[in-house]
C-alpha cells in the first residue's frame, strides 16, 4: 500500500528524497493501513530542531470511539539530528522546500518519503503537461 502525492511531482522539481518515520496515534495507523490519507496540501516544517508534517489529512477511523484523532493535526517526523541539520541547510537556499512525496508501510511501520523540492514556474508546468500528453498519445497509437 503506497499513497503518492502526485501534485508534488507536478508543482515541484524533486531533487532528492529522504525516508522518515511518523509519530502516529492508535486510530491513525489503522486509517493509514486502510488508505484514508491525503498528502496533497501538506508540507514539512522544522521547528526547534524537530521536523513536523503539517496539513497531512488522515481520515477518522470508522470503528474508532471517543479517542479518535484530529484529521489534520501536526505530526512529528522521526529523523536523526544530522538529517534535520542537513535539511535546514538545504531549505535555507532560495526556493527550496520540503514536500511529502510518498507514504507507505514498511516492516509494519508507517514511513514517509520527504522530497527536497524547488518550485516550478508556470512554463515548467506547461512543459510537463505537454510531455505527459505526448506520452499518452504514443501509448494509444501502439
Amino acid at each position: 500500500m503506497e499513497i503518492v502525492n502526485k501534485k508534488a511531482y507536478f508543482n515541484y522539481f524533486i531533487d532528492s528524497e529522504l525516508e522518515a518515520g511518523i509519530v502516529l496515534k492508535g486510530t491513525e495507523i489503522k486509517s493509514v493501513r486502510k488508505g484514508s490519507v491525503n498528502l496533497t496540501d501538506s508540507y514539512v516544517r522544522i521547528k526547534n530542531n524537530e521536523a513536523y508534517i503539517i496539513n497531512m489529512f488522515i481520515d477518522k477511523y470508522d470503528e474508532g470511539n471517543i479517542f479518535n484523532h484530529d484529521p489534520t493535526r501536526e505530526r512529528k517526523l522521526l529523523l536523526h539530528k544530522k538529517e534535520i541539520k542537513r535539511l535546514l541547510e538545504l531549505t535555507s537556499r532560495d526556493g527550496y522546500t520540503l514536500v511529502p512525496v510518498k507514504l507507505y508501510i514498511k516492516n509494519d511501520k508507517a514511513k514517509i518519503s520527504i522530497g527536497i523540492a524547488k518550485g516550478k514556474k508556470l512554463y515548467d508546468k506547461r512543459e510537463t503537461i505537454k510531455k505527459r500528453d505526448l506520452e499518452r498519445d504514443n501509448r494509444l497509437r501502439r
